[in-house]
């Protein structure tokens, strides 16, 4: 495939969003030369506060789209709730990358679990739920315990319910929204790992090493990069990632979150086709980050190479227990903080991380109290 021309330095990039992935991704593109313009419908987001121009206004407002459209040069966005008609509309006037079809893809759990399917990725035992009358077939196939989601818009552990009981499952149903649903089989994973992949215009494929998740309160917590797996595991995670972004034809960056088995077989779980947070820790321990590979690929750069020159644990600040630790990782040598610039410390909210850098090799051979001490 032939890479389109690139976007020249001074060009302006616009996002859909205004969280801390667009910001972080608005200051990689500074440092490659670029201009951003954040579209968002709640005013003074992180990602507003570091480019140098902002629209607020609803994500169907078509005329403010339309000049959105018109003020910048290749469109992209930070999270995957855009609504995809958002997308299509921007995708008549100018650039969107990844396109609306990647959107589509990744906003409705059933069509999410039927291309990873395709890309010969396995997943776990999975049934649509679209009426209260498909429970009963849906809960014989799949068995108990089993997990029941929205299939749209939910995240960090919201629109879903765990099901152990048959007798659970009519209040979830009528508990969750928006419909359909699905039902997806109860995972009785080792351990939680997600890998990074960008896939350039000239669809060159860059993979980081997978990593390991911990959560807490289904929010992300802890991050290991390099994930602490076997070879074989770790490279089988990295190749799952990098054929995800071949079969959705992505330019730009995406996560593949999966579930590792006791007997070592990786499930896919769910695609986040933006920057991650589990790929905060490029930001010191690679040369290149995630964002500077996503504003890479959008702009019609060479990928950068993925490769770490620290082992790293990433830990995410969430709401006043992680604004907390904030002075005391200021102190902290060996510690990278990151601070979005939230107003409002919420119970839950992601309000920063912190990454703390280690030899390579280190994570293989230090215990985790000594890896986790002041992070």
């Amino acid at each position: 495939m032939t890479r389109p021309a690139p976007l020249p330095p001074g060009g302006t990039i616009g996002i859909l969003g205004g969280g801390q992935l667009g910001r972080m991704s608005a200051m990689a593109a500074a440092r490659l030369g670029y201009r951003c313009h954040v579209f968002a419908p709640e005013p003074d987001g992180p990602g507003m506060q570091v480019v140098a121009a902002v629209t607020v206004a609803s994500y169907e407002d078509e005329a403010a789209l339309a000049a959105f459209a018109r003020a910048v040069d290749v469109v992209t966005f930070e999270f995957e709730n855009v609504p995809a008609a958002t997308l299509a509309t921007l995708a008549a006037l100018a650039p969107c990358r990844p396109g609306v079809e990647a959107l589509r893809i990744c906003q409705d759990r059933i069509e999410e679990k039927r291309f990873l399917e395709r890309a010969g990725v396995p997943v776990a035992p999975w049934r649509p739920v679209h009426t209260a009358a498909d429970l009963a077939p849906a809960l014989a196939a799949i068995g108990l315990p089993a997990v029941l989601k929205t299939t749209r818009l939910g995240y960090d552990g919201r629109g879903q319910a765990v099901l152990r009981r048959p007798e659970e499952a009519e209040a979830a149903f009528a508990r969750l929204s928006p419909k359909p649903l699905i039902l997806e089989g109860f995972v009785p994973f080792a351990a939680e790992v997600s890998a990074i992949a960008a896939r350039g215009a000239d669809g060159t494929v860059a993979v980081y090493d997978a990593v390991e998740n911990r959560h807490r309160d289904h929010i992300l917590d802890l991050s290991f990069a390099p994930a602490r797996l076997p070879a074989a595991v770790a490279e089988a995670a990295r190749r799952h990632a990098a054929r995800v972004a071949e079969a959705l034809e992505l330019v730009g960056v995406l996560a593949l979150e999966m579930f590792l088995l006791p007997d070592g077989t990786l499930l896919g779980n769910e695609i986040a086709p933006r920057p991650h947070n589990s790929g905060h820790w490029t930001l010191d321990a690679c040369l290149a980050s995630q964002f500077e590979q996503h504003v890479r690929a959008v702009a019609g750069l060479p990928l950068a190479d993925p490769s770490r020159h620290h082992d790293a644990v990433m830990r995410n600040l969430v709401g006043p227990e992680g604004l907390a630790r904030w002075s005391g990782l200021l102190a902290t040598p060996g510690v990278a903080p990151h601070l979005y610039g939230k107003a409002e410390a919420r119970p839950g909210r992601k309000l920063g991380h912190a990454t703390r850098l280690l030899p390579l090799g280190a994570l293989a051979e230090r215990a985790e109290a000594e890896l986790l001490h002041g992070l």
